[in-house]
């Protein structure tokens, strides 16, 4: 199983910043670039526990679809999102939140599986964990500028 570890400090609350984070239309917002959107289940606002979410996505030049389930959740503090149908084998996506000196350090670990066994792990190996830290990396700095947008107000 691979795993990504992004940490991102953000100069907002933590309850603001943990809000944006499982805010479908924020989401949504932060993924334009591959046209992705909720299709069923929570298709906006706050997803809370036990809630599910499709994902229409274009990916590797393919339109596919994921499913994922809130599995755990304490706020402000942490949630996590695993998939409950997509390409992947399994991912498990846990967002955690802590306060220090005035920030807010955002911290993903993202641990997901590829399909397709040894390809799959070739795959991981040679694009599939970069465009994934890509995309994560991508949908935190749009978090974070969005997060510290509205301290400001």
């Amino acid at each position: 199983m691979a795993l990504i570890k992004i940490k991102t400090e953000i100069k907002a609350d933590i309850k603001t910043c943990f809000d944006l984070a499982r805010n479908i239309d924020v989401h949504q917002e932060s993924m334009q670039h591959s046209g992705e959107i909720a299709i069923s289940g929570k298709t906006s606002g706050l997803i809370e526990l036990r809630e599910t979410v499709t994902w229409e996505a274009k990916h590797f030049g393919f339109v596919q679809h994921l499913t994922s389930k809130i599995t755990e959740l304490e706020a402000p503090y942490y949630f996590v999102d695993e998939m409950i149908f997509g390409a992947f084998k399994s991912f498990r996506h846990e967002h955690r939140f802590q306060e220090k000196d005035g920030l807010t350090i955002m911290i993903d670990e993202f641990h997901f599986e590829s399909p397709f066994y040894i390809l799959g792990k070739f795959a991981n190996w040679l694009f599939l964990k970069r465009y994934m830290t890509n995309l994560l990396e991508i949908r935190n700095s749009i978090l974070k500028e969005k997060a510290e947008s509205l301290v400001r107000v």
